[in-house]
């Protein structure tokens, strides 16, 4: 089996963030924010990586670029369509810039023993169920709970026979891990922290700013 491939989700808007330019794109402590996440998938030995990109948007030298589709999924499928060999597929937020590169080698370890390995943080806040009129309903065991993120490993093959599905199915997944438990697939969860969060907002975009900074 050939060695691993990262696929990098790239093609976001950017609107909820209030840019200009899609989301991937904006700079962030001095270089585009896709960059970050590409160096640290290198970093963890990931030397083949898939970026799915908005239309008309040219890939970074070195990966090889596809152009995105309209849900996550549909880019992620893209993604796959054009990635080499036949080993095991890493999925990575563009807009997750502060993963460390251990993160990718843990998911992709506990695909020994799953179909998905998912990184995520534990819940540390009280989280309540409520009806479409705001009435608490119930409140949920938290420490049975996990805040999902990326990266997301895959087995190749659990990973295509999820994506062949209706586009409506696809639509609906906010992340391909449920199209794999979906599909009656095994996934494991593997601890990260709330450290390696998603920029969506302006307020997001400061702190990353701030961390990656002090990183240097």
């Amino acid at each position: 089996m050939s060695g691993p491939v990262g696929l990098l989700v790239a093609a976001g808007s950017g609107s909820r963030l209030g840019a200009s330019i899609p989301k991937a794109f904006v700079e962030v402590a001095g270089r585009p924010m896709l960059e970050w996440s590409l160096e640290a998938l290198r970093a963890a030995g990931i030397g083949d990586i898939v970026v799915a990109l908005p239309d008309g948007a040219v890939a970074p030298a070195g990966v090889i670029g596809v152009r995105g589709g309209a849900t996550r999924s549909e880019s992620v499928g893209a993604a796959l369509a054009a990635a080499p060999g036949s080993g095991p597929i890493v999925v990575h937020d563009a807009a997750r810039p502060l993963v460390p590169p251990s993160l990718f080698a843990d998911v992709l370890a506990a695909l020994e023993h799953a179909d998905c390995a998912i990184a995520a943080a534990r819940v540390t806040d009280t989280v309540k169920e409520a009806d479409p009129d705001g009435a608490v309903v119930a409140t949920l065991d938290r420490s049975k709970l996990w805040a999902v993120q990326t990266p997301q490993a895959f087995r190749r093959e659990a990973l295509q026979a999820a994506l062949s599905v209706d586009a409506a199915i696809l639509a609906r997944a906010t992340d391909d891990a449920w199209l794999v438990e979906r599909a009656g697939g095994t996934v494991r969860v593997v601890e990260s922290s709330p450290a390696n969060f998603k920029i969506t907002t302006p307020h997001d975009l400061q702190v990353a700013e701030l961390l990656l900074r002090q990183r240097g």
